[in-house]
């Protein structure tokens, strides 16, 4: 709206409704009134001209066939928004009939993060780097939230377990009428754990086995589907050259927002590598990339490709001030490199920075707030 308004396009022309104010509670075959009482208001106006902003829509039973109308007889100009519980995107695709255009709007990017807290991405001025690193902290930690920006951190736990719980309750146990809840918590939870690592069906099932809960095996890839489909976890697949294998192979999981990792698991809370690896996969997928991870005899956290088929080998440790811990990063890039035939791969840190050739491989190794600012921008350009 506010770019339409800088576009010089007139207020009057913008009509914005948000349907969670509970003054506006209409049925179905009432949502012509918004027409006719803006008709009303604006005798001259041609409504095929306007832009409609309908927020939260999903709390008016029938409202698909209102935009439906809309869309064919009066304007193409419609946005619409909803939340997962209630309004999915495929959803949305599926009862209007393929005349959506469809945005995922992720919790905050770290450069949005910044933004929020009035903070310059420019990291050449000393002082404000030090901002951007103690940010870049706190959003390893706490995540992108926009609610929990100036919360204090008892606050922002609190905050973020009722997201969690209206997660489980909601998106999931209501909307697909789960019966066993205590099954749905305990899987996710268990998914939770395995964060960055390779995620085993079998051993869930097993676990769950152990503990006298009594479900199919094929109950918990559907329970994963949902998992990914209320946007509470997104799946990473082993990079393969067949795309059957890439199927069938074992995912990763990684959580939708760091904060979920702190507030959740507490043992998260002091485990930074594997935070700022669910960071930093995040991040490339909100950048739009497509991330895969390497597994061979050695493994590489990342293989990401960009809108041009073009690959990029990245390793994520939080401290490579230990020489074993740089071999081991550095062993596996270079797998993953040679697999790939590249010349070049990174490894992102929290604060290291330097640059190396290893067995013929030039290696980056980045601090994650330069990685996140520079390389996360734009995905047709990452190197």
């Amino acid at each position: 709206i506010k770019r339409l308004i800088k576009s010089k396009v007139p207020k009057h022309k913008i009509l914005y409704l948000n349907f969670e104010d509970e003054r506006i509670n209409l049925a179905q075959s009432e949502l012509d009134y918004i027409l006719q009482a803006y008709s009303e208001l604006y005798p001259t106006i041609k409504l095929e001209e306007c832009y409609f902003f309908f927020d939260e829509i999903q709390n008016i039973k029938g409202w698909e066939k209102f935009i439906r109308r809309l869309y064919d007889t009066i304007s193409t100009n419609i946005f619409i928004s909803g939340s997962n519980a209630k309004l999915l995107s495929t959803e949305i695709a599926t009862e209007l009939r393929g005349r959506t255009i469809t945005y995922t709007v992720y919790p905050l990017s770290f450069k949005e993060f910044l933004i929020f807290h009035k903070t310059d991405t420019d990291y050449y001025s000393s002082e404000n780097k030090s901002k951007i690193i103690a940010l870049s902290k706190k959003f390893l930690l706490y995540g992108g939230f926009p609610a929990l920006i100036h919360q204090d951190e008892q606050i922002k736990i609190k905050i973020l377990q009722d997201y969690f719980n209206t997660i489980i309750y909601k998106d999931l146990i209501d909307r697909y009428e789960i019966s066993k809840s205590n099954i749905i918590k305990f899987y996710f939870k268990k998914i939770i754990s395995n964060v960055t690592k390779p995620l085993s069906i079998n051993k869930i099932y097993n676990d769950l086995k152990s503990q006298g809960y009594k479900i199919g095996n094929n109950i918990l890839y559907q329970y994963l589907d949902y998992l990914q489909n209320v946007f509470a976890a997104v799946l990473v697949k082993k990079y393969e050259f067949s795309m059957i294998k890439q199927d069938k192979s074992e995912k990763k999981s990684y959580l939708i927002d760091n904060g979920f990792l702190t507030a959740i698991d507490y043992s998260f809370s002091s485990n930074y590598g594997k935070l700022l690896e669910n960071m930093i996969a995040l991040e490339l997928i909100k950048a739009g990339f497509t991330v895969y991870y390497y597994k061979d005899r050695k493994e590489c956290d990342f293989i990401i490709e960009n809108r041009y088929h073009e690959k990029t080998a990245i390793q994520v440790s939080y401290d490579l001030s230990d020489d074993d811990t740089l071999k081991r990063e550095l062993s596996g890039l270079e797998a993953a490199c040679n697999y790939l035939k590249l010349k070049k791969g990174f490894i992102v840190s929290f604060e290291q920075e330097k640059k190396l050739l290893f067995k013929g491989i030039e290696v980056e190794i980045i601090p994650a707030y330069k990685f996140l600012l520079d390389k996360c921008g734009n995905n047709s350009e990452f190197i």
